[in-house]
């Protein structure tokens, strides 16, 4: 079975978009600004990982189907 990654890299995309909301709400109009990036990136982050599982689990999938239909 595979280990997973390192879980604060883990959490770190979520971390990063409440330190991002936070900063939001509590900077002034200009500097608000320069939060967005970070909240793009953990988003970034965090739909990238979701991807990568899907596909991970598609092909553990087909390769269950695959090792199931030789047996027939």
């Amino acid at each position: 079975m595979k280990r997973f990654g390192n879980p604060l890299l883990s959490i770190s995309a979520l971390i990063l978009i409440l330190i991002t909301i936070m900063s939001l709400l509590l900077r002034n109009d200009s500097n608000r600004l320069k939060a967005v990036p970070a909240f793009f990136v953990g988003t970034g982050l965090i739909i990238n990982g979701a991807l990568v599982r899907k596909r991970r689990r598609q092909q553990l999938l087909l390769a269950i189907r695959k090792t199931n239909q030789d047996l027939y």
